[in-house]
Protein backbone atom coordinates (compact mmCIF):
# COMPACT_ATOMS: atom_id res chain seq x y z
CA UNK A 1 0.00 0.00 0.00
CA UNK A 2 2.76 2.47 1.02
CA UNK A 3 6.43 2.12 0.11
CA UNK A 4 9.15 4.66 0.88
CA UNK A 5 12.49 4.04 -0.84
CA UNK A 6 15.34 6.20 0.53
CA UNK A 7 13.07 9.23 0.72
CA UNK A 8 14.43 12.66 1.64
CA UNK A 9 12.66 16.01 1.79
CA UNK A 10 14.52 19.30 1.89
CA UNK A 11 12.56 22.55 1.99
CA UNK A 12 13.64 25.70 0.10
CA UNK A 13 14.95 27.25 3.35
CA UNK A 14 17.45 24.38 3.62
CA UNK A 15 15.65 22.45 6.37
CA UNK A 16 15.94 18.71 5.77
CA UNK A 17 12.71 17.31 7.18
CA UNK A 18 13.34 13.68 6.14
CA UNK A 19 16.60 11.86 5.40
CA UNK A 20 16.81 8.52 3.58
CA UNK A 21 13.57 7.12 5.05
CA UNK A 22 12.55 3.63 3.89
CA UNK A 23 9.61 1.49 5.04
CA UNK A 24 6.64 -0.51 3.75
CA UNK A 25 3.06 -0.47 5.04
CA UNK A 26 1.13 -3.44 3.70
CA UNK A 27 -2.49 -3.66 2.62
CA UNK A 28 -4.72 -3.83 5.69
CA UNK A 29 -1.91 -2.94 8.12
CA UNK A 30 -2.22 -0.46 11.00
CA UNK A 31 0.83 1.39 12.27
CA UNK A 32 1.77 4.33 14.48
CA UNK A 33 4.35 6.97 13.59
CA UNK A 34 5.99 8.64 16.59
CA UNK A 35 8.72 11.19 17.20
CA UNK A 36 9.37 14.56 18.81
CA UNK A 37 7.87 17.78 17.43
CA UNK A 38 9.72 18.54 14.22
CA UNK A 39 10.91 14.95 13.73
CA UNK A 40 9.26 14.76 10.30
CA UNK A 41 5.94 13.02 11.01
CA UNK A 42 3.72 15.59 9.32
CA UNK A 43 6.07 15.88 6.35
CA UNK A 44 5.94 12.11 5.86
CA UNK A 45 2.13 12.16 5.82
CA UNK A 46 2.11 15.11 3.40
CA UNK A 47 4.31 13.13 1.01
CA UNK A 48 1.84 10.24 1.06
CA UNK A 49 -1.16 12.43 0.22
CA UNK A 50 0.90 14.45 -2.29
CA UNK A 51 0.69 17.75 -0.41
CA UNK A 52 4.48 17.70 -0.79
CA UNK A 53 6.85 15.89 -3.14
CA UNK A 54 10.15 14.22 -2.17
CA UNK A 55 13.49 15.84 -2.91
CA UNK A 56 15.00 12.39 -3.40
CA UNK A 57 13.82 8.78 -3.34
CA UNK A 58 10.49 7.21 -4.23
CA UNK A 59 7.08 7.40 -2.56
CA UNK A 60 4.98 4.52 -3.91
CA UNK A 61 1.25 4.41 -3.07
CA UNK A 62 -0.68 1.41 -4.35
CA UNK A 63 2.05 0.70 -6.95
CA UNK A 64 2.09 4.32 -8.20
CA UNK A 65 5.08 6.64 -7.85
CA UNK A 66 3.19 9.65 -6.51
CA UNK A 67 6.30 11.82 -6.43
CA UNK A 68 6.09 11.94 -10.23
CA UNK A 69 2.34 12.48 -10.42
CA UNK A 70 1.18 15.42 -12.52
CA UNK A 71 -0.95 18.11 -10.91
CA UNK A 72 -3.94 16.80 -12.87
CA UNK A 73 -3.57 13.29 -11.38
CA UNK A 74 -3.20 14.37 -7.73
CA UNK A 75 -6.96 14.71 -6.99
CA UNK A 76 -7.52 11.14 -8.22
CA UNK A 77 -4.74 9.84 -5.97
CA UNK A 78 -6.23 11.63 -2.97
CA UNK A 79 -9.65 10.04 -3.51
CA UNK A 80 -8.13 6.79 -2.26
CA UNK A 81 -6.77 8.41 0.91
CA UNK A 82 -8.76 9.58 3.93
CA UNK A 83 -6.93 12.28 5.91
CA UNK A 84 -7.73 13.26 9.51
CA UNK A 85 -6.19 16.37 11.08
CA UNK A 86 -5.71 17.37 14.71
CA UNK A 87 -7.57 20.64 14.15
CA UNK A 88 -10.48 18.89 12.35
CA UNK A 89 -10.56 21.46 9.48
CA UNK A 90 -14.34 21.50 9.47
CA UNK A 91 -16.45 24.15 7.74
CA UNK A 92 -18.25 25.92 10.57
CA UNK A 93 -20.86 27.51 8.31
CA UNK A 94 -22.08 24.08 7.17
CA UNK A 95 -23.92 21.35 9.04
CA UNK A 96 -22.36 18.08 10.15
CA UNK A 97 -24.09 16.36 7.21
CA UNK A 98 -22.74 18.87 4.69
CA UNK A 99 -19.20 18.62 6.09
CA UNK A 100 -19.18 14.86 5.70
CA UNK A 101 -20.81 15.03 2.26
CA UNK A 102 -18.18 17.38 0.82
CA UNK A 103 -15.79 14.72 -0.62
CA UNK A 104 -18.72 12.94 -2.30
CA UNK A 105 -20.05 16.18 -3.79
CA UNK A 106 -16.59 16.98 -5.20
CA UNK A 107 -16.37 13.46 -6.65
CA UNK A 108 -19.77 13.86 -8.34
CA UNK A 109 -21.80 11.21 -6.51
CA UNK A 110 -25.59 11.30 -7.07
CA UNK A 111 -27.70 12.95 -4.38
CA UNK A 112 -29.32 9.72 -3.14
CA UNK A 113 -25.97 7.94 -2.83
CA UNK A 114 -24.51 10.90 -0.94
CA UNK A 115 -27.31 10.71 1.64
CA UNK A 116 -26.87 6.97 2.10
CA UNK A 117 -23.09 7.13 2.49
CA UNK A 118 -23.05 10.18 4.77
CA UNK A 119 -25.56 8.65 7.17
CA UNK A 120 -23.69 5.34 7.18
CA UNK A 121 -20.43 7.16 8.04
CA UNK A 122 -22.09 9.23 10.78
CA UNK A 123 -23.68 6.10 12.21
CA UNK A 124 -20.25 4.44 12.31
CA UNK A 125 -18.83 7.26 14.44
CA UNK A 126 -21.94 7.56 16.62
CA UNK A 127 -23.18 10.93 15.36
CA UNK A 128 -26.17 10.05 13.18
CA UNK A 129 -28.50 11.99 15.48
CA UNK A 130 -26.44 15.18 15.04
CA UNK A 131 -26.36 15.47 11.25
CA UNK A 132 -28.31 18.76 11.25
CA UNK A 133 -26.15 20.48 13.87
CA UNK A 134 -23.27 22.83 13.15
CA UNK A 135 -19.72 21.94 14.29
CA UNK A 136 -19.66 24.81 16.82
CA UNK A 137 -22.47 23.01 18.69
CA UNK A 138 -20.33 19.87 19.18
CA UNK A 139 -17.64 18.95 21.68
CA UNK A 140 -14.01 18.59 20.58
CA UNK A 141 -14.31 14.82 20.52
CA UNK A 142 -17.47 15.00 18.43
CA UNK A 143 -15.81 17.40 15.99
CA UNK A 144 -12.97 14.92 15.59
CA UNK A 145 -15.51 12.18 14.87
CA UNK A 146 -17.04 14.35 12.14
CA UNK A 147 -13.57 14.67 10.65
CA UNK A 148 -13.18 10.89 10.72
CA UNK A 149 -16.61 10.37 9.11
CA UNK A 150 -15.63 12.79 6.33
CA UNK A 151 -12.36 10.91 5.79
CA UNK A 152 -14.05 7.50 5.45
CA UNK A 153 -17.27 8.46 3.67
CA UNK A 154 -15.96 7.47 0.22
CA UNK A 155 -14.51 4.22 1.63
CA UNK A 156 -10.81 4.87 0.91
CA UNK A 157 -8.41 1.91 1.26
CA UNK A 158 -5.94 4.10 3.20
CA UNK A 159 -6.48 6.32 6.26
CA UNK A 160 -3.89 8.84 7.47
CA UNK A 161 -4.22 10.71 10.76
CA UNK A 162 -1.98 13.53 12.02
CA UNK A 163 -2.16 13.75 15.84
CA UNK A 164 -5.90 12.87 15.86
CA UNK A 165 -6.07 12.72 19.68
CA UNK A 166 -3.77 15.66 20.42
CA UNK A 167 -6.52 17.84 21.90
CA UNK A 168 -8.57 15.11 23.59
CA UNK A 169 -8.60 13.67 27.09
CA UNK A 170 -7.41 10.06 27.63
CA UNK A 171 -10.89 8.50 27.56
CA UNK A 172 -11.86 10.22 24.31
CA UNK A 173 -8.44 9.43 22.83
CA UNK A 174 -8.98 5.73 23.51
CA UNK A 175 -12.42 5.90 21.85
CA UNK A 176 -10.95 7.54 18.73
CA UNK A 177 -8.22 4.89 18.51
CA UNK A 178 -10.88 2.17 18.80
CA UNK A 179 -12.62 3.74 15.81
CA UNK A 180 -9.43 3.51 13.77
CA UNK A 181 -9.01 -0.12 14.81
CA UNK A 182 -12.57 -0.88 13.69
CA UNK A 183 -11.80 0.50 10.21
CA UNK A 184 -8.57 -1.49 10.12
CA UNK A 185 -10.45 -4.67 11.03
CA UNK A 186 -12.43 -4.41 7.77
CA UNK A 187 -9.27 -4.14 5.69
CA UNK A 188 -8.44 -0.42 5.66
CA UNK A 189 -4.72 0.44 5.92
CA UNK A 190 -4.17 2.96 8.75
CA UNK A 191 -1.15 5.16 9.54
CA UNK A 192 -1.41 7.43 12.59
CA UNK A 193 1.14 10.06 13.59
CA UNK A 194 0.93 10.51 17.36
CA UNK A 195 2.99 11.59 20.36
CA UNK A 196 0.63 9.82 22.81
CA UNK A 197 3.14 7.10 23.73
CA UNK A 198 1.14 5.90 26.73
CA UNK A 199 -1.90 5.14 24.61
CA UNK A 200 0.15 3.61 21.78
CA UNK A 201 1.94 1.30 24.23
CA UNK A 202 -1.38 -0.33 25.14
CA UNK A 203 -2.24 -1.19 21.53
CA UNK A 204 -0.83 -4.21 19.66
CA UNK A 205 0.31 -2.48 16.49
CA UNK A 206 3.54 -1.68 14.69
CA UNK A 207 5.36 1.47 15.81
CA UNK A 208 7.76 3.48 13.65
CA UNK A 209 9.76 6.31 15.20
CA UNK A 210 11.41 9.32 13.57
CA UNK A 211 14.19 11.43 15.05
CA UNK A 212 15.58 14.46 13.23
CA UNK A 213 14.09 13.20 9.98
CA UNK A 214 15.49 9.67 10.16
CA UNK A 215 13.72 6.39 10.92
CA UNK A 216 15.30 5.09 14.14
CA UNK A 217 12.80 2.41 15.20
CA UNK A 218 10.36 0.11 13.41
CA UNK A 219 8.85 -2.91 15.10
CA UNK A 220 5.64 -4.59 16.12
CA UNK A 221 4.58 -3.94 19.71
CA UNK A 222 4.93 -6.80 22.18
CA UNK A 223 1.83 -8.94 22.03
CA UNK A 224 0.87 -7.53 18.64
CA UNK A 225 -0.08 -9.43 15.55
CA UNK A 226 1.34 -8.80 12.10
Amino acid sequence: MIQFNEVSKRYPNGHEALRNVSFNLGNGEMSFLTGHSGAGKSTLLKLICVMEKPTAGQVIIDSRNVGRASRRKIPFIRRNIGMIFQDHRLLFDRTVFDNVALPLIIAGYPHKEIGRRVRAALDKVGLLSKEKLYPIMLSGGEQQRVGIARAVVNKPPLLLADEPTGNLDPELSAEIMSLFESFNQVGVSVLIASHDLGLIARLPHRVMSLKDGQMIHDELQAGGQS
